[in-house]
């Protein structure tokens, strides 16, 4: 029973900080010019898209978004 709500808690407390890390991004990301966006590839209507699906991506093969791997050709 111990055992169950640690692992509760341990995965609201990563949905948590998944979510806030998001919206820091989110506002990171807004706060920059249209210029800015457009030289990293986006546009300011598809932030939330690339937000959700860097998140799914980081979910699906457990690196981080922003990671240096490499992976093998």
């Amino acid at each position: 029973m111990l055992n169950i709500l640690g692992n509760l808690l341990h995965g609201l407390s990563a949905s948590i900080a998944d979510w806030r890390q998001r919206q820091r991004a989110y506002a990171e990301l807004a706060s920059l010019d249209d210029r800015s966006l457009a030289d990293i590839g986006i546009t300011r209507s598809e932030i939330p898209y690339v937000l959700s699906h860097a998140a799914q991506d980081r979910a699906a093969n457990g690196t981080p978004a922003n990671s240096n791997f490499q992976r093998a050709a």
